[in-house]
């Protein structure tokens, strides 16, 4: 559904009562269903007037017995059932703004009518037309059927419940009189009018299928009179199918105050999709129906698709990710018959496999990975690969920056050879700093099960407290304030207060940030760089921790667990057994 119109209950059903006040006349269309309301809600048509620009709109919406039963395949014989009636209310009330009137047939039997009204006020209906006819109704169009109508004191006692059980002074019961349906004629249909009227009808509807308009003209001149003579001012309602002929302003001019288009809207669309069909038939294609159909595109924007598109792009766009994958693993290349350390499989699938499948999972699209070493055996889907040829020759940093054009406008940083829980990514993409990287401290809590290199980390909050000889962190705690001031795998193991997990956010001013520094260092850098003997042998963190010594500020967000790394035959073991 669209949420373009949305409209408390009461609202729209006040609505009705406020065009009437505000207009001479006011036109309803007829809508079998939420489409065909959608396009009436909307529709608008300007003209020029006098030299002044009018614009014409519809003021309300007919629910038409006859147009709701076709649309579901029934005649109009008060077959549908009310819960269907009520569902297809519902539905158009769901995505429009503007009042609605229910064809509600005969109203049936006087207390099934008791019920029926505080069911439809409470959903915002703003009126319903209930017909002088006796159970089950005949279509007032069909000349052939025959027209047997309730006793006129009868049909007012049911007007008087209706009243007495709403709710809301903003509801009209409005009485259809079909005495010329029935062929007994004005003195008849008058004699009804003044009963109803009497009875509380908010409005008199006269029914008429001739083709010519005159017999329900000169009704509308006698109501006149009749209602000055009562002292009782009330809206007259015309349905102009048969007499289509006449003009908004005739009628206008003749007393009227509400027309009703009764089932234009069904009727075009029939005659619409049997042509369609036709042409499909014959030609044994689509193609010659073209100039009958409305873009799909036209569709998806009435029915609010393309709203959903543009918040999907401003709320829920994620940056590209990039995963650094191009460098040899010395660790396992036993294990590995040269494959790259991303394509190992854990359970039958390989670690950027399980990676790919998360992301995606989690509405990643834009995921690319930097390759090198055999770089031929990356063929996995789902994924865009940059190839950095200088793998061997230059340190990671380098690899990195072979995706730069993917940076640009931030981006999320992965290592190849780590498996994360879905939690870290989505608590990560909540963060709103430049750049923030994910930091574990469980090492501080157990022997580290394997002989290797950290991407060790000391954070502000966490060294000052180390200089108090207060206790460093309780496991899980997420300091979110807190910020790097050291990384690098030289930290000695004493000093660390945590270790960097291999994944990072950066937003487009950290990314921008990152690339200009670089580009900087890379001009310009002569010698030793931070721990890498030069520039063109640097890490990852060597470039990061130029940026904190420069002053850049890199967030933490903080873990303990909820990842792994892949480093040798016992990781791969464990996360076979964490995965299964």
């Amino acid at each position: 559904m669209t949420l373009k119109h949305l409209i408390a209950p009461e609202e729209r059903r006040k609505k009705l009562k406020k065009a009437l006040e505000s207009k001479r006349l006011i036109r309803g269309i007829e809508t079998h269903n939420a489409i065909s309301a959608l396009i009436s809600n909307d529709l608008k048509v300007e003209k020029i007037e006098e030299g002044n620009i009018k614009i014409n709109e519809f003021d309300f919406f007919w629910e038409s017995s006859l147009t709701d039963s076709a649309s579901k395949g029934h005649p109009d014989i008060e077959i549908i059932s009310l819960d269907s009636r009520l569902k297809t209310i519902s539905e158009i009330l769901d995505v429009t703004d503007k009042p609605l009137i229910m064809d509600g047939d005969t109203g049936g039997d006087i207390h099934h009518f008791e019920y029926l009204i505080p069911r439809i006020e409470k959903m915002g209906v703003s009126a319903i037309i209930i017909e002088d006819k006796i159970f089950p109704k005949r279509n007032s169009l069909d000349p052939d059927s025959i027209q047997e109508q309730e006793e006129p004191n009868k049909f007012s006692d049911k007007i008087r419940a209706g009243k007495n059980i709403q709710n809301s002074d903003d509801f009209m019961i409005i009485a259809r009189i079909e005495s010329l349906i029935a062929k007994k004629g004005i003195e008849d249909a008058l004699i009804r009018a003044k009963k109803y009227l009497q009875a509380g009808a908010d409005a008199i509807m006269i029914h008429s299928n001739s083709k010519n308009p005159e017999e329900i003209l000169n009704f509308a001149e006698r109501y006149q009179r009749l209602t000055n003579e009562l002292n009782i001012k009330k809206p007259l309602v015309c349905v102009p199918t048969t007499y289509n002929s006449i003009y908004e302003s005739e009628l206008a001019e003749k007393g009227f105050n509400i027309v009703i288009y009764a089932n234009h809207m069904l009727r075009a669309s029939y005659q619409s999709m049997k042509k369609v069909g036709k042409i499909i038939l014959e030609n044994e294609r689509s193609f010659e129906a073209d100039p009958y159909l409305c873009d799909t595109k036209e569709i998806f924007e009435k029915v609010g698709f393309l709203d959903i598109k543009e918040k999907d792009i401003k709320l829920y766009s994620l940056p590209p990710i990039i995963i650094p994958a191009a460098g040899e693993n010395p660790e396992l290349k036993y294990l590995l018959n040269d494959l790259p350390k991303p394509l190992i499989k854990i359970n039958e699938k390989t670690i950027l496999e399980h990676q790919i499948f998360l992301l995606k999972k989690l509405g990643f699209r834009d995921i690319n990975a930097v390759i090198g070493y055999q770089k031929d055996k990356f063929n996995i889907n789902g994924i865009n690969y940059f190839y950095n040829p200088e793998y061997n020759s230059k340190g990671p940093l380098h690899s990195l920056m072979k995706a730069k054009e993917k940076m640009r406008n931030g981006f999320i940083y992965l290592n190849s050879d780590i498996l994360v829980d879905e939690r870290l990514i989505k608590e990560l993409l909540t963060r709103n700093e430049d750049i923030v990287f994910v930091i574990d401290n469980s090492f501080l809590y157990h022997k580290h099960k394997i002989d290797k290199e950290l991407d060790a980390v000391i954070t502000k909050k966490s060294y000052e407290l180390l200089q108090k000889n207060f206790e460093l962190i309780c496991p899980g705690l997420r300091k979110t304030n807190d910020e790097i001031i050291s990384i690098g795998s030289q930290i000695p193991r004493e000093k660390m207060t945590h270790e960097f997990i291999g994944l990072a956010k950066f937003s487009k001013q950290g990314a921008e940030e990152l690339i200009r520094l670089y580009e900087i260092c890379q001009s310009s850098w002569i010698g030793k760089f931070n721990n890498a003997e030069c520039f063109e042998k640097a890490d990852y963190t060597d470039l990061f921790q130029e940026m904190i010594n420069r002053g850049y500020k890199i967030a933490v967000h903080e873990t303990n667990g909820g990842w792994i790394e892949i480093h040798n035959e016992k990781d791969i073991k464990f996360a076979e057994d964490i995965l299964r």
